[in-house]
């Protein structure tokens, strides 16, 4: 009885497992695809800029690319307005969304165009951060920029607040390899969870 116990969870295990690793690989297929296609062809209320890495007040090239991205979107009268994210990770003085904004209206943004969220360590409480923003200034629409394989998960976010959103991929060679692969499966990995209600 004993071992037919065992036989019968170690099936259910195996079982769990396999559709667990089915769901992740399904999932990272759906992010590759979404982070090739650029949907910004029509105007939107907002473009969102989402945060990395920034050196002691200047943004990082990852940083750079995005917001270089995103200036080229406003410029072209695809919105009015520009949100930047991130927190201070580590850094005692500057955020990430801070940075963004200098970073901007150095290149010619108003500083009225821009809102800033700064409070954000992850893309999950950037993301409901910047929900919320968009709920209180009546923006229904916007158009998301960061690296590819990061659009996916943010506009289903996104989406789940109510918002339309258009996925627009900093423009970037793409790493190819099992890197490339490692970047999908970690966000998918990090979609489900914030699917089940936990997020990193």
């Amino acid at each position: 009885m004993r071992r037919h116990l065992l036989i019968t969870a170690a099936s259910v295990l195996g079982v769990l497992l396999l559709a667990s690793v089915t769901g992740v690989l399904l999932v990272s297929r759906e992010i590759r695809r979404q982070s090739t296609v650029d949907e910004a062809e029509q105007p939107a209320d907002v473009i969102l800029v989402l945060g990395a890495a920034e050196y002691r007040g200047r943004p990082s090239p990852v940083l750079e690319a995005r917001l270089n991205h995103a200036l080229f979107l406003y410029l072209k009268g695809l919105a009015p307005k520009i949100i930047t994210t991130g927190g201070a990770g580590g850094d005692p003085v500057f955020t990430e969304g801070i940075v963004g904004r200098s970073y901007l209206t150095q290149h010619g943004v108003p500083a009225e165009a821009i809102v800033v969220e700064g409070e954000g360590d992850s893309t999950a409480r950037s993301v409901a951060a910047v929900a919320e923003i968009m709920r209180r200034m009546s923006l229904q629409s916007a158009i998301v920029v960061s690296d590819g394989y990061h659009i996916f998960r943010v506009k289903k976010m996104l989406e789940s607040s109510g918002i339309r959103v258009y996925g627009s991929p900093r423009p970037s060679a793409t790493p190819g390899g099992w890197r490339e692969k490692w970047l999908y499966f970690r966000q998918a990995i990090g979609y489900l969870f914030w699917r089940v209600g936990l997020s990193f």
